[in-house]
């Protein structure tokens, strides 16, 4: 079997990447709640809170796809009772994937928040890297709880120790998530 960060390497875009010390701090200094599960067919690193899970990374192998593995791994998520949070590309023609795994979470009961708007620039590459946003759970979650969380996320996740990894400063959460005015036209 391959090096998880290698197989995810291989697949994400770079500007969707963090660096390989940043997994290993996240894995250390938030040991039991930013995890890494990893089998011959997949990759999960996920990160456990009290009342949600955000998947950072969810990787099923080239011949291990179409088979439900993927769902499995959800499934498996889901039983945990908690919502689940994950940033997903936009459908792109650069990536022809990017269709598919919309229609797998939406398969799989998620769905996006049409309102929560998150783009941020790569520490590394400086690309803008614009994701939306999907979430399951078992009880009604409003798009502002996502956000909320999703803010959370960014701090505990994405920005955590940045400036010591990259030498710089992370973008402040108020520039990379914000809520948009959903506009409702009558019929």
């Amino acid at each position: 079997m391959s090096h998880w960060y290698t197989r995810l390497t291989d697949y994400f875009p770079e500007k969707e990447m963090k660096s390989k010390r940043h997994f290993e701090v996240l894995f250390h200094e938030k040991q039991g709640i930013y995890q890494l599960e990893e089998s011959t067919g997949h990759v999960l690193v996920y990160f456990e809170h009290s009342d949600f899970i955000f998947i950072d990374y969810i990787l099923v192998t080239g011949n291990n796809r179409g088979n439900g593995r993927g769902s499995k791994i959800l499934d498996q998520l889901k039983r945990k009772g908690k919502a689940i949070i994950l940033e997903v590309e936009p459908v792109t023609l650069i990536d022809p994937d990017s269709e598919k795994r919309i229609r797998f979470y939406e398969k799989n009961g998620f769905l996006k928040m049409e309102s929560i708007r998150y783009e941020r620039i790569h520490m590394v590459t400086n690309e803008l890297n614009k994701m939306d946003i999907f979430c399951w759970s078992p009880v009604h979650r409003t798009e502002d709880w996502v956000y909320n969380q999703m803010k959370a996320i960014y701090d505990e996740v994405h920005a955590f120790k940045a400036g010591e990894l990259y030498k710089r400063n992370p973008q402040p959460v108020s520039d990379v998530l914000w809520m948009e005015e959903l506009m409702i036209v009558n019929a």
